[in-house]
């Protein structure tokens, strides 16, 4: 074992030259919550190979109503790298959220870089949407799905990573669409973008840290073209007014 340091991203994670990964926040889990709360949760595997898996959650209201609710797919933040729809943070926002707003939602559980880089979590989170979509007619694997989800009033929602994942799962889904898959809306709630040309608050970034979120982007992703890859620079895609929602 050797503490020779490869590569140093704090505050998220760090990577020594003998394969250690260190991640440096976002790593204790909590279980699913108890219907008391008014809010029941569970976990559900979606794959075995290669493992992804989502916690439910449903409001107490679904079970006193005779029409179905809304649907979020919520993915969590993190750079891609670190946290886990399973964490204290997303648990307790996927409680809060789903309660006021009076949703059924899916928190989706993707693999981590650096030992899974980038596409896999975009390729495991459309699994899950795809997953989520084997329940329109009723006749999914999961109840709370084939019961409680309005399958024509999706939403895609997510913060930071979360954000961008969401993001280009929309975008897959207005080139390439699911069958069954009304997407309503889009929430991106400080989405992961970057770029090589500064715009707006970017403009007063210091220059380390600019220089964090780009290499932050390459850890992740080794085999990307570089900031203006168009996974994290949607300005530079010619697609772009072609997202598969109405509304953003």
């Amino acid at each position: 074992m050797t503490n020779e340091v490869a590569h140093d991203l704090s505050p998220f994670i760090k990577t020594y030259k003998d394969g250690r990964v260190e991640r440096l926040l976002g790593t204790s889990t909590v279980p699913p919550s108890t219907p008391q709360i008014g809010v029941q949760s569970k976990d559900v595997v979606i794959s075995q190979e290669p493992p992804i898996s989502a916690r439910l959650y449903l409001p107490k209201s679904a079970t006193n109503s005779t029409d179905k609710l809304p649907l979020l797919i919520y993915f969590h933040g993190g750079g891609f790298c670190v946290e886990s729809a399973f964490s204290p943070t997303y648990h307790n926002y996927l409680n809060s959220l789903v309660s006021e707003a009076n949703v059924v939602a899916v928190s989706v559980e993707y693999r981590l870089a650096p030992e899974h880089p980038l596409p896999a979590a975009y390729d495991d989170s459309w699994d899950a949407v795809k997953w989520v979509a084997s329940h329109f007619d009723g006749n999914g694997f999961e109840d709370w799905l084939n019961h409680y989800a309005d399958c024509h009033r999706v939403f895609f929602a997510g913060d930071s990573a979360g954000a961008n994942i969401a993001h280009n799962l929309a975008s897959k889904l207005g080139s390439e669409g699911l069958d069954g898959v009304k997407l309503f809306g889009l929430v991106l709630i400080h989405p992961y973008f970057w770029g090589t040309e500064p715009v707006g608050g970017e403009l007063t970034t210091p220059e380390a840290t600019r220089e964090f979120m780009a290499g932050m982007w390459r850890f992740v992703h080794p085999s990307t073209s570089g900031s203006d890859d168009l996974l994290i620079n949607p300005c530079k895609d010619p697609k772009l007014a072609e997202l598969g929602c109405e509304k953003v």
